[in-house]
């Protein structure tokens, strides 16, 4: 069985940024599947998320969601019409004013990469977050992109993907 995992870039990023690129790579030497919608056409949250609900995406174990930021939100928030194997979610927006959608994952698979010192959406948030949803939490010392600490975010990615993929 092919799994294939969509990305879900960021509010002012675009669909093959640093982290995409380098995570997409380390997929594909997984043999996974790898899309990156472009998201450009609006800055709703909600209206991101209903594009990626109405992609042809494959069903629940052949699907893993990732995102940074609003992909973040985007991939938890449609991860429960999804119902992927996995989210992997990076600096998210979860518990932001204007970010009104439930965000309770849709899979208990859940890993979340952060930044102590994150400007846009403060640890503590997503400290909450993970705490009542019971997912794994990596906090890095670094800000919301996450780009000086690369190479932590894909030995991360590297062993969820290992372990999220052990059965396919």
């Amino acid at each position: 069985m092919t799994v294939a995992i969509w990305f879900a870039h960021g509010k002012e990023s675009g669909p093959w940024g640093r982290k995409i690129t380098l995570l997409s790579d380390i997929a594909r030497e997984r043999g996974l599947h790898v899309e990156s919608p472009d998201y450009g056409f609006t800055m709703d949250p909600d209206r991101r998320v209903e594009h990626l609900v109405n992609q042809s995406l494959p069903a629940g174990k052949r699907l893993i969601l990732a995102g940074s930021s609003m992909g973040g939100y985007v991939s938890a928030v449609a991860s429960r019409t999804l119902r992927p194997r996995a989210l992997f979610l990076m600096a998210p927006a979860v518990d932001v004013p204007g970010y009104e959608a439930d965000t309770t994952p849709g899979t208990d698979q859940v890993e979340v990469v952060h930044g102590w010192r994150d400007e846009v959406i403060p640890v503590d948030r997503v400290v909450a977050w993970c705490r009542r949803h019971e997912s794994r939490l990596h906090v890095l010392p670094c800000g919301h992109t996450l780009n000086d600490q690369l190479e932590d975010v894909a030995s991360l990615f590297r062993a969820f993907l290992d372990r999220v993929t052990a059965d396919s």
